[in-house]
């Protein structure tokens, strides 16, 4: 039997490695593909150049930002797609709140106050219990930094004018699941509910004593679901 490759889409801030505990298991199923998200300005770009790249059929799992890239996919090339995996994001555009606070962040970047911004949003990105655990901190933070400035500016500028996937949801036929911590503050599991309930079919876990980096924070719990979800 044929296995397609699995490509997985990284979140803001994030390089590969925030995929580093899945790798091995994931690996055993079949080839996998570390996407670039640093290439493009707008979503549609981001999408339009992983999908360039990519092989002509791929199971898909976007994490956060990831998954904003990974539903403009799904516009884009349905067809290439024969599994979406949907971990930490959501499908609407920012609150007023949101984004005020996207283009505060801008700003301080801008003004020279990358590194606070990214030690600073760590608390937000984990479950309480997480927040003292110093090796999580340590990757949180590497990630930004290897990212850079530049890219963090970018990527916040697309996140901001990102359309609103609502309507794409109930077109999706893919074998899809949906993962979520129950602590998630960035992209709370109201907006994975909301997903749920218009993608037809589509699986849902709500991962405990997790935040927004659920797939680190509680890896063994995530990879359950990605298998279950692979084996549809």
């Amino acid at each position: 039997m044929t296995v397609t490759p699995l490509l997985l889409v990284p979140g803001l801030n994030c390089t590969q490695a925030v995929f580093a505990p899945l790798l091995p298991t994931l690996w055993s199923r079949g080839a996998l593909v570390l996407t670039d998200h640093r290439r493009g300005n707008t979503i549609a770009e981001i999408a339009a150049t992983i999908l360039k790249d990519a092989p002509p059929r791929f199971a898909l799992l976007g994490f956060s930002m990831g998954g904003y890239i990974a539903l403009e996919i799904m516009r884009q090339a349905p067809e290439r797609v024969s599994h979406l995996a949907l971990l930490s994001t959501g499908a609407g555009s920012d609150t007023p709140e949101q984004r005020d606070n996207r283009q505060r962040q801008i700003a301080l970047v801008r003004a020279g106050k990358f590194s606070t911004i990214a030690g600073a949003n760590f608390a937000n990105n984990v479950h309480p219990d997480h927040l003292n655990d110093v090796q999580l901190r340590a990757l949180h933070l590497q990630m930004a930094l290897d990212t850079g400035p530049d890219t963090y500016v970018r990527q916040q500028s697309a996140i901001l004018n990102r359309p609103e996937s609502y309507d794409l949801l109930p077109t999706i036929v893919c074998p899809t699941t949906i993962i979520v911590g129950d602590s998630d503050q960035v992209t709370p599991p109201a907006l994975s509910d909301r997903m749920h309930a218009l993608i037809p079919g589509s699986g849902y876990v709500l991962v405990q004593r997790a935040g927004h980096f659920a797939l680190r924070e509680q890896t063994v719990a995530v990879l359950g679901a990605l298998n279950n979800w692979l084996q549809d």
